[in-house]
C-alpha cells in the first residue's frame, strides 16, 4: 500500500485534477470517435437504403411498363377483334341487302312480264271479239237469206220460219261454241304449265310462311327471360352455333318465357327442341357444349327411331326388315301429310291391306308388308330429290324387298291397266286410310255436308238422272238421261256443274266432275 504523505497533498490535488482532465479529454475524444464512426455507418446504411429503393423503384417501373404494354396489346387485340366482327356483320348485312335487291329486280321483271302477257291477252280478246262480231254478222245475213228461201219454197209464215230458223241456228251456235271452247282449251294447255308455275311460285313466296306456321314451329318454355341472353350468347355466337348444329331457325322475340323453333323438317325440329331443353336445364350454354348436346340428342333420336320402327313391325307381325328400313319407318313418325301422321297412316293401311288380302285369298303378310312400306320414300323426300314413290321404290329395291312390295311403293298413286294385285290392294287401303272422315284435318259433319251439297248441285241440272259424290267429296259423277242430253251438251253440263261448285262451295284442293252418258238398246229374240 502506498503511503500518502500529508505534506504532499498540494502536489497530489493538481495531479488528480490533471488526470481527471486527461480522463475527460480522452472520454470526449473516444465519444467523438465513436460518434463519427456511428454517423459514417448510418450514412453508409442510408446510402445503401437509397440504392435499394432506387433499384426497387426501377424494377417497379419496368413492371409497370410491361403491364402497360400488355394492357395496350390486349385492348388493341380486343378492338381489332371487335372491328373484325363488326366488319363481318356489315358484310353479312351488305350481302343480304344485295340479295334483296336482286329479289326485287326479279319481282320487277316478273311484274313487267305479267303486264306484257296481260296486254297480249287483251289484244287477243279484242281480236276474238271482232271475229265473233264478224260471225254474228255472217249469221244474220244467212238468216235473212234462209227466211227469203223458206218463204218462197215452203210457203210458211214468217213467224213459223223464224221459229224454225232460230232453233236451227241455236243448235248450230251451241255446236260452234263447243268447238271454240275445245280450241281455246287446247291453246290454254300449251301455255298453262308455264303460267301455272309462275303463279304458284308467286303465291308460295307470299303465303307459304302464313300457311305453314302451324305445322313448322315448336315453342320451348323458359324458366325466366334472363336465359334468353345466355342462349343468344356474346355477339350471337351461341344461337349461331345452335342453328348450324341443328339446321333450324331459332326465333327469340318479345314473347315472355318462350323461344320459337322454326323448320319444315319435323325430325330436325324435334332434335332441336330436346337439345335446347337439355341446355336450359344444364345451364352451361356455349358453342362447344351446344355441339356436344346436339350430337348426344341425335344419337338418342336414332335409337328411338329404331325402337319405333321395330314396335310397328312387331305389331303387324312383319319380320326380317333391313335395319335401314326399320330406321326409316321410325322416321315416318316425324312426317305428316295433310295433317295426318304418315307412320300412323302406314300402320292403318297395313291392317286394311291384310284384311282385304285375307278376304280374296292372297297372302295377308305380304299385303301388310307392302302397305306398311308404300310411303317409305316420304322419310327422305325432303332431303332427296324426286317423288316419294320413286324414292321409296329405289330404297326398297336396294334393301332386297320382294318385287310386289317394290311395285306397290312405285305405283300406288298410278292408274295402271295391268297391275299387281298387291298394288291394287295397297291403293285401296291407302285411299281408305287417307280419305276416311277425320283422318286429314276434317270433321265428320263437314265431310257429310260437303258430300250432300255436291250431290244436290249435281242433281239440280235439267237432264240429270243421278249424282254421286265419291272419294271423300273429291269427285262427283253425274249420270244423265241420254234422250235429253247429247254428247256435246254433256261437255257443257260438266263445265256448268264445275262452275256452280266453285261459286257455291268452299273446299280444299279440287273437285273432279265426271258426266256419264250411256244409251242402251235392248231387244229380245224369241
Amino acid at each position: 500500500m502506498v503511503a500518502i504523505n500529508i505534506n504532499s497533498t498540494p502536489i497530489i490535488i493538481p495531479l488528480f485534477i490533471f488526470w481527471g482532465a486527461l480522463a475527460l479529454l480522452i472520454g470526449y475524444l473516444w465519444r467523438k470517435f465513436v460518434g463519427e464512426r456511428t454517423i459514417k455507418a448510418a450514412e453508409e446504411r442510408a446510402r445503401e437504403i437509397i440504392r435499394e429503393a432506387e433499384n426497387i423503384a426501377l424494377t417497379k417501373k419496368k413492371e409497370l411498363d410491361i403491364q402497360t404494354k400488355e394492357t395496350l396489346y390486349r385492348l388493341r387485340s380486343e378492338f381489332e377483334k371487335e372491328t373484325r366482327n363488326k366488319r363481318k356483320e356489315l358484310q353479312f348485312l351488305e350481302r343480304r341487302l344485295n340479295q334483296r335487291e336482286i329479289l326485287l329486280e326479279k319481282k320487277a321483271e316478273l311484274i313487267e312480264k305479267r303486264e306484257a302477257e296481260i296486254a297480249t291477252k287483251e289484244a287477243s280478246l279484242n281480236e276474238k271479239e271482232q271475229q265473233i262480231q264478224q260471225k254474228i254478222r255472217e249469221l244474220e245475213d244467212k238468216i235473212e237469206q234462209e227466211i227469203k228461201k223458206l218463204e218462197e219454197i215452203s210457203g210458211m209464215t214468217r213467224e213459223q220460219a223464224k221459229d224454225t230458223l232460230l232453233k236451227a241456228m241455236e243448235q248450230e251456235a251451241r255446236n260452234s261454241s263447243v268447238e271454240i271452247i275445245r280450241r281455246i282449251e287446247e291453246q290454254a294447255k300449251e301455255t298453262g304449265n308455264k303460267k301455272a308455275r309462275e303463279i304458284l311460285l308467286a303465291a308460295m313466296q307470299r303465303l307459304a310462311s302464313e300457311a305453314a306456321t302451324e305445322s313448322t314451329v315448336s315453342v320451348v318454355s323458359l324458366p325466366n327471360d334472363e336465359i334468353k341472353g345466355r342462349i343468344i350468347g356474346r355477339e350471337g355466337r351461341n344461337i349461331r352455333a345452335f342453328e348450324a348444329a341443328t339446321g333450324v331457325d331459332l326465333i327469340v322475340d318479345d314473347t315472355p318465357q318462350a323461344i320459337t323453333i322454326s323448320s319444315f323438317n319435323i325430325y330436325r325440329r324435334e332434335i332441336a327442341r330436346i337439345a335446347l331443353e337439355k341446355l336450359i336445364a344444364d345451364g352451361r350454354i356455349h358453342p362447344g357444349r351446344i355441339e356436344e348436346v346436339v350430337q348426344k340428342t341425335v344419337q338418342e333420336m336414332e335409337e328411338k327411331l329404331i325402337e319405333d320402327g321395330r314396335n310397328v313391325a312387331f305389331d303387324l307381325g312383319i319380320e326380317n326388315l333391313n335395319p335401314e328400313i326399320v330406321k326409316l319407318l321410325g322416321r315416318l313418325r316425324y312426317r305428316t301429310s295433310f295433317g295426318q301422321n304418315v307412320l300412323q297412316h302406314a300402320k292403318e293401311s297395313a291392317y286394311l291391306a291384310g284384311m282385304i288380302a285375307a278376304e280374296i285369298g292372297l297372302n295377308p303378310k305380304l299385303a301388310r308388308r307392302a302397305a306398311l312400306l308404300h310411303d317409305i320414300g316420304k322419310a327422305l323426300d325432303q332431303e332427296v330429290e324426286g317423288s316419294h314413290p320413286d324414292i321409296g321404290a329405289d330404297i326398297l329395291k336396294k334393301a332386297g324387298e320382294p318385287e310386289e312390295v317394290v311395285d306397290a311403293a312405285m305405283n300406288h298413286h298410278k292408274d295402271l291397266d295391268i297391275a299387281s294385285p298387291y298394288t291394287v290392294i295397297v291403293q285401296i287401303a291407302d285411299a281408305l286410310s287417307a280419305t276416311r272422315p277425320g283422318a286429314r284435318r276434317d270433321t265428320l259433319e263437314s265431310y257429310l255436308r260437303r258430300v250432300e251439297e255436291l250431290e244436290k248441285i249435281g242433281s239440280s241440272f235439267k237432264g240429270v238422272d243421278q249424282a254421286y259424290a265419291i272419294s271423300a267429296g273429291r269427285e262427283i259423277r253425274v249420270i244423265v238421261k241420254p234422250e235429253e242430253i247429247s254428247d256435246q251438251q254433256a261437255m257443257l253440263l260438266a263445265r256448268d256443274i264445275a262452275r256452280k261448285i266453285e261459286e257455291d262451295l268452299k273446299y280444299i284442293g279440287q273437285v273432279k266432275v265426271t258426266v256419264i252418258r250411256e244409251k242402251r238398246e235392248t231387244e229380245f229374240a224369241r
